[in-house]
This record gives structure tokens, sequence and C-alpha cells, in this order.
């Protein structure tokens, strides 16, 4: 997004973006097709880079892991791999191996599919409500109102090209920086944290895992963004390129995504092409509702 792309975009917002999201997360069973494995297909949204958004993929394997577990069941850790830059233009076939049920917990791996080859590879548990110690990170003070930060559509409008208008128009989550974002410009400060407020833009249906899922998705959106800020660059760096390479995610409480949650983030190492990224989510009542952590493969031209 240069100057040379700079012009007023009149578009206009998709009634429902969220919409998007809901029929991302429907995936179809085959009527309970199965080999060793319980089969899934899924739809893949549009990117224009024509490359599939790894938080999609992430939230539909763990939909796909979720359906073949009781209900009372709840997911509460997952550990991913990212092995294969996925196609937007095709749909993912999901197959989940029932590797354990036991009288609490529950394991899954779950494979994603194109072409034959898998693009993720993932283990999820889950586990029945049960009663225990209890502690958590406290929210950060002085965090300014969602209400009182632009958007992402509000920064990009002014930018004609496809990849603004995605970000503006057809992400079905609304996430606003904390502090200056990233997009054209660098950092003013090479500091190794990042914050943002999420939610999507309308309301989801009251399923808690279609939320859990959801959290999932949008916590890989800026995950990485601590690493770039630490060594000061923006996601427009010429020649850099950014792949994220594994994603863990721990569940901690009830969440829902179509209220604001707070992304705070801060990236602990980057060596040899590589930075790690974590990040905890508060909900707006100052509730930890979970943990992210991912590494990232970030190379600069020479």
């Amino acid at each position: 997004m240069t100057d040379a792309h700079a012009g007023l975009v009149d578009q206009a917002v998709p009634e429902d973006p969220t919409a998007t999201l809901i029929d991302l997360l429907s995936l179809a069973d085959f009527d309970g097709a199965r080999t060793d494995e319980d089969i899934f297909l899924g739809p893949s949204q549009k990117q224009p880079r024509h490359r599939v958004f790894g938080g999609q993929v992430l939230a539909q394997s763990l939909i796909a892991g979720m359906r073949t577990v009781d209900e009372d069941r709840v997911v509460h850790s997952m550990h991913g791999y990212f092995l294969r830059p996925g196609d937007a233009n095709q749909p993912i076939t999901f197959g989940v191996q029932r590797l354990r049920d036991g009288r609490s917990f529950s394991a899954r791996r779950v494979h994603a599919y194109q072409n034959g080859q898998p693009i993720l590879s993932m283990i999820a548990s889950f586990q029945t409500d049960a009663e225990g110690v209890e502690h958590q990170s406290a929210m950060p003070e002085g965090i300014p109102d969602p209400e009182s930060l632009p958007s992402t559509a509000d920064l990009l409008r002014k930018y004609d090209h496809p990849l603004a208008r995605h970000m503006s128009f057809e992400r079905p989550f609304d996430v606003r920086h904390v502090d200056s974002a990233l997009y054209v410009e660098p950092p003013k400060e090479n500091v190794a944290r990042n914050a943002v407020w999420m939610k999507t833009l309308g309301p989801m249906p009251d399923d808690p895992d279609f939320h859990r899922a959801a959290l999932a998705y949008a916590s890989d959106y800026t995950i990485l963004e601590p690493i770039l800020r630490g060594n000061g660059l923006s996601w427009m760096t010429p020649g850099m390129s950014v792949a994220s390479l594994d994603h863990a995610m721990w569940w901690h409480r009830p969440v829902r995504v179509d209220e604001w949650l707070l992304y705070v983030q801060e990236s602990p190492s980057a060596q040899g092409a590589r930075g790690l990224s974590t990040g905890k989510i508060f909900n707006r009542d100052g509730v930890h509702v979970a943990t992210v952590a991912q590494e990232g493969m970030l190379r600069l031209p020479e």
C-alpha cells in the first residue's frame, strides 16, 4: 500500500461480515463418513494473496475436533503446526483421529488437507468441567477504551488496494490497536510489545464452541506484531517475508467474541530468522480468558 495506491475507497461494508465466519465454522460431515478418521469439509475464505488465513484453518480444525467429543468435554488446549501454505480458492478436508477418551480428558489429532497433503497438523485436548485451584494474570491498567481508538477501516480506507479493502471491509473482526498500527508505517518505538482490542463486527450464535473456535481465528491476526515492533518493522517493509510456523492456545474461562476482548502480546526472543510471541486475552471485565503462543518465520532481504 504505497503512495501510488493512495485514493479514497468508496466501498460499502458488507451487511454482516460475521456471516462469513459463521459459514467457515459450519463444516459438512459427509453423513458420518469415516476411514480411520472422521471426515469433514470446510470452505475457504477468499484472500487477496490467495493463501488460506492461518486463523481460519485453526478455527475449522477445532470445530472438526469438537464434533467428535461429547458435549460436556470442552477444548482447553491446542498445539498446531502450519506445514504448507493453503490455497484460498479451494475447500479444505479435515480428518480427525480419536487418540484417547479418558475419564475426564479426550485428545484428538486433526489434519487439514488440500490436494491430498496436510497443510496443518494439530492436537487438541478436551476436558469435562472440574473444580480446583484458581488464579489469573491481572489485566494491564491504563489501556484506552476501544471506542476511543480507530478501527482498521478508519486507518486504511484511504488506500485503494485489494489488501486494504479486504482488511477494512471483509474481515469478520474489528481490530483496534492500542499503539499505532503497523499496516503501513513502522512503530514509533522499537519495543517488542503490542496490544489490540478485538470483537466480531456482528453477533455470533450462542454456541460456546463457536466462540472458542472464533477466538482461535482472531488470535492469529496480530500475534507476530511484537516481533515487528521490536525490530522497527511494518507489514509493508520491502522484501520482508513472514509466515506462521506453529500456534498454541489455551482456553481458561468462558468467552464471547462478539464482545470486546483485549489481546496483550509480547515477544521474548527473535533469532535465526524466527521470532516467538506470546499473548494473553482478557474480556472487558479483566477476566483472563485465554493464552496464545506462536513462532513465526521472518526473513529480511540481504
